[in-house]
């Protein structure tokens, strides 16, 4: 790999490292910024949530853009747009002046992530080199997150406002060097018959059914909404589907959701984000909520799971090269069921070298997990079509996030919310059962072979 083909890729993973850190740094500082500007319980969630919500809704109408539009123009607008809202954000005095701040900055994240995984995919070749490439990729992502509870728990003690500051500086950096590194789009942009319908039935079909997923937090309150949302974004899926079946040029090409290991892919995605981000939030609620730790204390605790730095772009592509992605995702999928099961047994007074196990365990599955199924969801898709695989395994995880959390949170509160230790084990159960699902999935489903790097 070449100097710039480094600088290239040291670039593209800054895009995955700033969401990670971006989103590990709001969820640490949320309980500050919710008592400085004295916000509701619900307006605090939506600060949260208002990300989550632009990011899956707009993340497969951003990777297929990314395709029609330009890979380059689509990196560097939305990087700007990103940079915009999140310094926004950091002068917001009001509550929704931050779920506005978070709503777009998520948009732009849909957009940019797809859009750099895609140059990853068509700029390095198939087989090692693009495996190693991603394998960076994915630990640099890990980092991010882990890293972001770290610094966000600093920052917070400073003030909540460089919360929103501190990705401000890094992605201006990256803006910098892109436009410098960044390969020119090959093609001009493909706005003829960019198919509208499909863009606009898709976004709001992903917006509904990410918040009927968000408003299950709620449990059994105001159900009817609930149910009503999930309603009609089916209704706008199954549009949407007509809609692509009749377009001269469609948004999503419907062929590509019969290539199944692309397919076992993504909904291993789904399944491996939702236990994670599931099993995190909740051991974070029992450390600050149950122990009354700081958020500072409570960063470090978990800072065990950056082990995945070091194994990811390591030792993982050689077991990817040895035994396929197929056998590698099982074992993540193995090493997350025993990370989750052993922190079953928590009590109000768990000695930390009993949890430890269980972090260290959660970043070994995240080495094993996000890789190589990154590398399944992208392995033998054309290249005219990489920005499309990649936001529909981007919206699979955000998706499955999006479940993860929202179930953690309805088992807490129909256990019984604040009223003792059980609560926390039921909803602990969550994260286990997606765990284990995912286990069965790899072990039957996914390539084990295809997507095998040569020595």
């Amino acid at each position: 790999m070449s100097g710039r083909a480094r600088a290239l890729l040291f670039v593209l993973c800054g895009t995955v490292f700033l969401e990670g850190i971006d989103v590990a740094m709001l969820a640490v500082a949320v309980p500050v910024i919710r008592a400085d500007l004295g916000l509701s319980t619900g307006t605090a969630a939506w600060v949260v949530s208002g990300y989550v919500l632009g990011y899956a809704g707009f993340t497969l109408l951003g990777g297929r853009a990314a395709d029609l539009l330009g890979r380059r123009r689509m990196f560097l607008l939305w990087l700007a747009v990103f940079i915009a809202f999140s310094g926004l954000g950091g002068f917001g005095t009001e509550g929704w002046m931050l779920i506005v701040s978070r709503f777009v900055t998520g948009v732009a994240a849909a957009f940019l992530t797809p859009a750099s995984l895609s140059v990853i995919t068509t700029s390095y070749a198939e087989g090692p080199q693009r495996n190693k490439a991603l394998m960076i990729y994915a630990s640099t992502s890990g980092a991010g997150f882990a890293l972001g509870l770290v610094i966000g728990g600093l920052l917070t003690e400073v003030g909540w406002r460089w919360v929103f500051f501190a990705p401000v500086a890094l992605a201006a950096l990256m803006l910098a060097a892109a436009v410098r590194l960044l390969p020119a789009d090959t093609a001009p942009p493909r706005t003829a018959g960019f198919d509208v319908a499909g863009a606009v039935s898709a976004a709001a079909a992903m917006l509904l059914l990410v918040y009927g997923v968000v408003r299950l937090e709620h449990g059994l309150a105001d159900w009817g909404l609930t149910l009503a949302a999930v309603g009609a974004g089916a209704l706008l899926v199954a549009l949407f589907v007509r809609i692509e079946r009749r377009a001269a040029v469609p948004l999503v090409r419907l062929g590509i959701l019969r290539n199944v290991p692309v397919v076992r892919a993504d909904a291993g995605m789904l399944l491996f984000f939702g236990a994670f981000f599931g099993f995190q939030f909740m051991a974070t609620l029992y450390f600050q909520e149950l122990r009354g730790w700081s958020s500072l204390k409570t960063s470090l605790a978990m800072l065990a799971m950056c082990i995945e730095v070091f194994i990811a772009p390591t030792i993982t592509p050689r077991l990817v090269n040895r035994y396929g992605t197929g056998r590698v995702v099982f074992g993540g999928f193995l090493a997350a069921i025993g990370a989750y099961a052993l922190f079953l047994p928590v009590t109000e007074d768990w000695a930390y070298a009993a949890m430890l196990p269980s972090f260290l365990l959660t970043g070994i599955s995240f080495s094993l997990g996000y890789g190589p199924l990154t590398i399944a969801a992208t392995d033998g898709v054309a290249a005219g079509e990489q920005g499309l695989a990649g936001g529909l395994l981007q919206t699979a995880m955000q998706f499955g996030g999006a479940v993860g959390i929202s179930a953690v949170t309805a088992v807490y509160g129909l256990a019984g919310g604040g009223a003792g230790i059980e609560a926390f084990r039921a909803a602990l159960v969550v994260p286990l059962v997606m765990a284990v699902l995912g286990a069965l999935l790899a072990a039957t489903g996914l390539r084990g072979g295809g997507a095998r790097a040569k020595a």
